[in-house]
């Protein structure tokens, strides 16, 4: 045989006790991710409203405003790829990391450069690994997101935006960001969508009919309420993008710490049944060997009579 008895039950012990990490692990991903759909659903009538806020602007004044110029020749494209801090989350990093690899080779096929930024452990490493510049990088709260952070990168990505680098030419001409949608628990969407220039949008939920956008008064002028308002429809955006991925990551991990348990119960009953033949194996050849040690003293006592 070509392992002891001893040996297949030292197994069955490791194999259990990665059995309760992993246990553990699902138990605690399924206790967060009905916390993090609850953030999602929370911050979505916010980002609704402003959105129609906006569209009110956009609709009701002739006012251009530099977030939403479409640029005439756009030569440079900067994408915010949202991964997560830690493992054990399945293909949840690889995926939208996949997404954003087309992306790239879309936006260098239509002649553009790209500059990345990433949001995520597992994403900085990525293209650290691969010896791909990352312009910057934010980490440490892929599961728990806060406004705070949002609002940071996204005066990052609009300060980059409006950066001019002469001759009237801006420094990024796009901003796409690449995350996770978050479905259901069984299903996670890698999905890329364009950020700036601005494409006002209704939220994530089909618009009703009738819907009619309420009369605003704009004070002091439609300009100045651009100014205000565009920024922070840019950062709910991030915000909503950072809440779908943490949902999904939660739910990734589930299903993948599920899975992980799932295997070591079938690994376990795999080592007790060839731990047990073994044994038996074991038995059988000690009978054997009693039974001939037995014949042969015997036949020897029959030979000397």
């Amino acid at each position: 045989m070509a392992l002891s008895v001893r040996e297949y039950r030292a197994r069955i012990r490791s194999t259990e006790s990665m059995k309760k990490i992993t246990r553990a692990m699902e138990l605690i991903a399924a206790s967060r991710i009905i916390k993090a759909q609850q953030r999602a659903q929370a911050a979505a009538p916010y980002a609704r409203e402003l959105t129609r806020a906006v569209s009110a602007v956009a609709t009701f004044s002739n006012v251009d405003h530099a977030l939403t110029l479409e640029p005439e020749n756009p030569k440079r494209a900067a994408i915010l790829i949202v991964t997560s801090d830690r493992g054990l989350a399945g293909a949840y990093s690889s995926s939208v990391l996949k997404e954003a690899e087309r992306l790239v080779e879309k936006l260098k096929g239509e002649g553009k450069d790209v500059d990345l930024y990433t949001s995520g452990r597992k994403g900085e490493a990525y293209f650290k690994f691969r010896q791909r510049a990352v312009a910057q990088s934010w980490t440490g709260f892929s599961d728990q997101p806060t406004y705070d952070v949002a609002a940071e990168i996204g005066a990052t990505l609009i300060e980059a935006f409006l950066a001019e680098t002469g001759e009237e030419a801006r420094a990024v001409d796009e901003v796409h960001v690449v995350y996770t949608r978050f479905r259901s628990m069984l299903s996670q969407e890698p999905t890329a969508v364009r950020l700036l220039p601005l494409e006002v949008v209704e939220g994530t939920e089909p618009p009703e009919q009738n819907d009619l956008l309420p009369l605003y008064e704009f004070e002091p002028s439609p300009s100045e309420v651009l100014d205000s308002l565009l920024p922070r429809y840019v950062q709910s955006r991030i915000f909503f993008a950072l809440l779908q991925a943490a949902a999904s990551e939660l739910a990734a991990r589930q299903k993948a710490m599920k899975s992980a348990t799932d295997n070591a119960d079938e690994l376990i009953k795999k080592y007790k049944r060839i731990a047990n033949q073994a044994r038996q194996a074991g038995i059988t050849q000690e009978i054997s060997e009693i039974v001939g040690g037995v014949n042969a003293l015997a036949d020897a006592q029959a030979g000397s009579e």
